[in-house]
């Protein structure tokens, strides 16, 4: 499978569906990042000399597959952390789990505490000290082969926070064996997918509207039933797959 595919591209975005194992920039293992594969994929379709500026806006975790978004000017990428901080982009996950979540549909609030050393994140109920506040919004879309998926809205934007979130529902993400499923998908990805993320263009001011097709197994690709896109609908001329 490739590392990622163009969902939209111009002078100072560059959005891509990115495939679950690989990561987004550079950790202690020293393994190629998607960051990486992109600024090689610049230098060469616009033969640039030097150095490519390409900066990632968010993150996704190794696991995790779906829509990330680079920044390809400084302009852009100031703006776009500026958007992300008032929370101005609209993301749209997707989730699968065993359990159904109860209730089928609401929104989640808990205080996050990561642990850096162990690269996990702790879900409280109440307000601790040095956790940081999260909160998401959730809603069943339906059931296949004995299996939820579920709809996420982060609020928010913390480390591992629908995975713990989730899992403090006790519905773990199918896969997802860091926290509380129990047993690992043979790829060693989650089935946590980052679907859809609407925000106005930090330079054009038009609305940009993205959707990243599921990753290509079978397992994935019976969800698709279930997708119900009002976006599609309604704003086509700004849709990018």
């Amino acid at each position: 499978m490739k590392d990622y595919h163009i969902v939209y591209e111009d002078n100072h975005l560059l959005i891509v569906n990115k495939r679950a194992g690989i990561l987004v920039q550079g950790d202690s293992t020293g393994d190629v990042t998607l960051t990486d594969v992109l600024k090689d994929y610049i230098k060469e379709k616009y033969q640039k000399p030097g150095a490519v500026f390409l900066h990632p806006v968010h993150r996704l975790d190794r696991p995790v597959s779906g829509l990330v978004i680079f920044a390809r000017t400084s302009k852009a990428l100031e703006r776009m952390m500026e958007m992300f901080r008032k929370r101005d982009i609209q993301k749209t996950y997707w989730a699968v789990t065993r359990k159904k979540p109860y209730p089928e549909k609401g929104k989640l609030t808990h205080w996050l505490l990561k642990n850096e050393a162990k690269n996990t994140t702790t879900a409280y109920d109440f307000p601790e000290d040095k956790a940081l506040k999260a909160e998401l919004n959730y809603k069943i879309l339906g059931k296949i082969n004995l299996h939820y998926l579920v709809e996420v809205e982060p609020i928010t934007g913390r480390p591992h926070q629908i995975r713990v979130q989730l899992a403090s529902l006790n519905c773990p993400i199918r896969g997802d064996i860091k926290y509380g499923y129990d047993k690992p998908n043979v790829d060693a990805s989650i089935n946590l997918h980052a679907r859809r993320l609407y925000f106005i263009h930090p330079i054009k001011k038009t609305p940009i509207i993205c959707k990243a097709s599921v990753p290509e197994n079978p397992f994935w690709e019976e969800f698709l039933e279930l997708d119900n896109d009002e976006f599609k609908m309604k704003n086509l001329d700004h849709l990018y797959e």
